[in-house]
Formats: C-alpha cells, structure tokens, sequence
C-alpha cells in the first residue's frame, strides 16, 4: 500500500470557513452578491493598508482588468518578469498587448532593474508604446520596488504589482501591492490562503476599483434593463467563495508563520547557506561555497518574505553529482512532490518571438532551483519522510 501523497502546497482550512459558509446558505446568498463579499475586501484592505479592493474569480482576471485600467491597448509593450507563471503573461495577451520579458536579478529573483530600464531605452528608441511594468513578487519574495518605481516614475509608465504569491509579504512594513498603481492578489487551491480560487485587485485608487468592479460585472449600465456601452467580463467572486476567504483571514498570520518555519527547517538541514552571487557575460557565479551544495535565496535587508514556497538552487559541482533533477525523482519516488522553479517565460514555445532582456539569471534559476514541499499543514509525520529522503541524497554530506 503506497504512503500518501505530500505536496506541495495543499489547501489548509482554519476551522471558521464553515461557519460563514453556512450564513451564506442559511441567509440564500448564494450569488456573486452579498455581505461576505464586502467583508472579505474590509478583511483584506485591513491586513495590507490599502484604500480599496475588489475580490474577483481570479489572480488572472485581476491582472486583465487592471491592465485595461492603467491604459494598457492593443499593439503596447508591456514590461513583464520572465520568471513568473504563465498568468502574468497572458493578461498581457488578453489585451491585445506584447509581453516584453525583463530577466532576475539575484539579489530577489524577481524583476531586474536595471535589465528594465534597458528594455525601456531601447523600446522608446524604436518608438514603441510602452503601456505598463508588471513586476512579480515571486514565492513571496517583495521585488525591488524601490528601483523599479523610480524607474517607472522617471519614464511615466505606471506599476501593476502581481502579488498574487505574496499575501502577507512586505518591505519595511509596506505591504507588496501597495507600491505601484494597483495589484493582483490570488487564492487558488495553493496560495498562502485560499478561496479554492480567487483573486483580488487592490488599490489606492477609489475610481480604478470602482471600474474594476463594474467591467467585472459584464460592465452593465446603471439602467433597469441590460444596457451595455463598454465590453466587460464575467469576473465576480461568489458570496459563498468569499465566506471561506474571511476565515482564511483569521488565520493569515499563522500561515505566514508556519510557511517561515518551514524555510527555516530546510536551511538548518540542508547547510545554512545563502545564495551570494552575480551575473557576467550570460552566466551566473557564486562567490560563496555550501557544504551540501544547496543555496537559500536570503531576504534584503528590510524585506519580509511570506515564504510561500521553500526554493533552493542545487549546484552538481558542490553537492557531488546532485541536481535538482535527481533531487526532485527521489522525492517522488517517496510519493513526495516537489517541482522546479517556474521555466522563465522567454523559453516558452508560447513567447519564442517576444522580445527579452536578461543576463542568464531566470534561466540559471530553471535549470538549478527547486521548490520543496511548503504547506503550513505539514505535519511532523510529513518532515520526517521529507527528512528521510534528504538524509539518502545527501548522505555524505548529512553525516
């Protein structure tokens, strides 16, 4: 008989979503209209400091809709993170817009700015439009919003934060999705919290969040029949699907909590050692060494991570052979999942023809990193086989 599954990011319920779920059934809304909708948007713009909020079907249709909103038209460049999901870019798709793909920088993993500003020169050099910079707060870690926003302030493009992995994530006490003009949030089945799925679009902006709702409404005139003068979406988060995000809410803060004890378990095991490298001529080189050849990815100074997923890069020439491949087929042989970081959107077969800036940085992540089992339902039964297999990888190194 097999063991059961560990995964990656599973689902983990707080014991208060019934309950509110329950009041959705008992008072009969159950419709993408009612009072958990506004109060999951009151519980999220209280936990992040933001005006205001809109919760909607998907990570995915906050993007879309906020890219409509910023300006964003068919034939415009937008700058996008390669190392990213999909989602992101194809939002950028959904408006007839052209995905312009910026490289890592090491220090975050996420957006480099100064890859940024180069795409930006040379773009407006060819007179291209450049509708909207849409930078990543990959695994939870914050991007470097600091450069990136004066970049985007200097050449007037505006920000569209995808936040949709960063829930919680802040740097010096100002919460990720708050620093550009507006930003995604997503709770798919493994998010920080969930809805099962969901998202939201947040903003210090009360008109964009008003718009936002209304084209996520089919964009219906104020009017006693269907009057219609804009195309909208059918973008609405149910009442009952925004009962379970207010008791996910509750217990925000113990999720960050455990997903920060989690990283923490995987460096103490696997060397303690953080990742302290740069880019030259296409490559990435390490400065420092790791006893098992296992690198961490270490928090800016000032910069707070949800730690919503565990990542390493694994290096074969430390660690004896060893590769995040090899790594990752043990686990799974021990019905464990784990998976490499997300393949950079420049070497998609989807993306082949888009325009790309980097050093090699999102492309060394791919081939060398990969996520680890990170729930914050993790039980101790769970780490001990997790525990188990690294011991047999890494036994020359464990002992």
């Amino acid at each position: 008989m097999s063991v059961p599954k560990i995964w990656l990011s599973s689902p983990h319920m707080g014991g208060k979503e019934k309950e509110f779920v329950k009041e959705a059934f008992d008072t009969n809304w159950i419709a993408p209209v009612g009072p958990h909708i506004s109060g999951f948007e009151n519980d999220l713009r209280a936990f992040t400091g933001v005006k205001h909020c809109s919760v909607l079907g998907s990570g995915s249709a906050a993007i879309h809709i906020g890219l409509r909103l910023l300006g964003v038209k068919a034939g415009d460049a937008v700058m996008c993170q390669s190392f990213t999901f999909v989602a992101t870019a194809n939002s950028i798709l959904l408006q007839g817009a052209e995905p312009v793909f910026i490289d890592s920088e090491l220090d975050t993993w996420n957006m480099c700015p100064a890859k940024l500003e180069e795409a930006i020169v040379a773009l407006k050099n060819k007179g291209r439009r450049i509708g909207a910079i849409v930078p990543v707060h990959l695994y939870g870690m914050p991007s470097n919003m600091g450069a990136i926003t004066e970049i985007a302030q200097r050449y007037d493009i505006p920000v569209f934060e995808d936040a949709a992995e960063s829930l919680g994530s802040h740097i010096g006490g100002k919460h990720c999705g708050t620093f550009g003009r507006a930003a995604a949030l997503s709770f798919n089945g493994n998010k920080i919290i969930t809805t099962s799925g969901g998202g939201a679009i947040i903003s210090d902006d009360e008109e964009l969040i008003r718009q936002a709702r209304f084209l996520a409404t089919q964009a219906r005139d104020d009017a006693p029949h269907y009057e219609h003068t804009q195309q909208g979406y059918n973008y609405r988060m149910s009442n009952v699907v925004a009962g379970i995000g207010r008791g996910q809410m509750l217990v925000l803060p113990d999720r960050v909590q455990a997903r920060r004890a989690n990283h923490d378990w995987y460096f103490r095991k696997l060397g303690e050692t953080w990742l302290n490298a740069f880019a030259e001529n296409g490559r990435v080189h390490i400065r420092n060494s790791s006893p098992t050849g296992v690198y961490f990815l270490k928090e800016p100074e000032g910069y707070f991570s949800n730690r919503w997923l565990t990542t390493i890069v694994v290096i074969p020439e430390e660690s004896g052979g060893i590769t995040r491949e090899s790594l990752r087929l043990a686990l799974e042989a021990e019905n464990i999942e784990a998976r490499p970081l997300w393949k950079p959107m420049h070497m998609q077969p989807l993306f082949d023809r888009n325009a790309y800036f980097g050093s090699g940085v999102s492309d060394w992540l791919f081939e060398n990193g990969l996520c680890l089992p990170s729930g914050s339902n993790l039980t101790i039964e769970e780490f001990a086989r997790i525990e188990a297999v690294l011991d047999e990888v890494f036994h020359f190194r464990m002992s």
